[in-house]
């Protein structure tokens, strides 16, 4: 009798802290889940006009995306240059926390990390197709994430174009001679390519590149694909027009997001923002492809003359690029890093791309 009566307590016990624990346990995960499925409101600064095509509309494209996708609880404004932060400062602004988040392309912060610039565009680099391969299946996103963290950064390739031309001149160029003591707008390395064989870079923001040539302040300058070109008015000045874009066969766009703010989303929110890019990659790939021939049509209407550039001078400039990147190498672990990851897969890729695709 008393032995039943001490089961029975000890089985009333027992239940009774199976049921604390787990109303205990439920609360817990109650709380969690409402602290993970917290609405997000961001600000994101960008480097680009929304005007701008694809460049700037892609950003814009990506801030609706998003909040589609996730029924309004991720909210992620787009503020138009300088409203938030000059194009250039975006990295600082949302290192620092200032700003939630940025759209631009890595190569931008090369003068506060020069291994970014391999994840934005390389000259006599991958096609975007090789170029995603190496990001997502190479160990290039690992890298990318490793170098952006260091600095309180978490990026999301947001976007893909393929490939530029490679500038306007007011005048015909045959030789890289010609090219000698010009004053040139150009991006990334390839405008340290263009500084080994003589002339002299200028990094200037899309808004001002216009103004720039008009005044002569600038002999030259690339920008971007015809598409976007053609709306940047060029060609109301320099009506010399070259191709192929050596320096940016593919180039990448980038989400950039405070790594606090980052590591305060639930794993369904960081999915999401992954996945809104993921749809911008395909957006601005195809859309990047279907746009150039109508708008090369429609500027050799405006008197726009198109240059190839010789095969003597395609090889002086790889010939100095391979100087550069070695350079390059030597002086920055991570570039060096980065760069033999890229190469390595490269030369991996070539047993199947030498191979896969028809050539012309």
């Amino acid at each position: 009798m008393i032995r039943g009566a001490f089961i029975g307590i000890a089985a009333c016990l027992t239940l009774a802290a199976c049921s604390q624990e787990t109303g205990t346990k439920s609360s817990v995960s109650d709380q969690t889940a409402t602290t993970e499925a917290a609405p997000v409101r961001w600000r994101m600064t960008s480097t680009y006009p929304s005007t701008l095509a694809i460049l700037g509309s892609m950003g814009k494209r990506f801030s609706e995306e998003i909040d589609t996708l996730s029924n309004g609880d991720v909210t992620i404004e787009f503020f138009e240059p300088g409203v938030l932060a000059p194009p250039f400062e975006i990295f600082d602004a949302v290192s620092y926390g200032a700003i939630e988040a940025g759209w631009s392309t890595p190569g931008y912060w090369a003068g506060k990390v020069p291994a970014l610039q391999l994840f934005s565009s390389v000259p006599f680099g991958p096609l975007a197709p090789e170029y995603l391969a190496w990001m997502d299946y190479g160990g290039g996103k690992e890298l990318f994430e490793d170098i952006y963290h260091k600095h309180g950064i978490h990026s999301v390739i947001c976007g893909v174009i393929p490939p530029e031309s490679s500038g306007w001149f007011k005048e015909e160029i045959h030789t890289l001679e010609d090219l000698k003591g010009k004053k040139i707008r150009f991006f990334g390395l390839g405008g340290k390519v263009l500084e080994e064989i003589g002339a002299s870079p200028q990094l200037i923001s899309g808004g001002e590149i216009y103004q720039a040539l008009e005044l002569g302040t600038i002999d030259g300058t690339e920008f971007s694909m015809p598409a976007v070109d053609l709306n940047m008015g060029f060609y109301q000045i320099a009506k010399h027009y070259y191709f192929p874009g050596w320096h940016q066969q593919a180039t990448f766009f980038e989400l950039m997001i405070n790594l606090e703010k980052w590591q305060t989303l639930s794993p369904h929110q960081q999915t999401l923002i992954e996945t809104a890019c993921s749809t911008n990659v395909r957006y601005s790939l195809s859309m990047g492809e279907a746009m150039q021939a109508e708008a090369m049509a429609e500027l050799e209407k405006k008197g726009v003359q198109f240059h190839t550039w010789s095969p003597e001078v395609l090889d002086g400039l790889r010939t100095a690029w391979e100087k550069v990147a070695a350079d390059l190498r030597a002086k920055d672990p991570e570039f060096a890093r980065a760069w033999d990851s890229l190469q390595s897969f490269r030369e991996k890729y070539k047993a199947w791309s030498d191979r896969g695709f028809l050539k012309d």
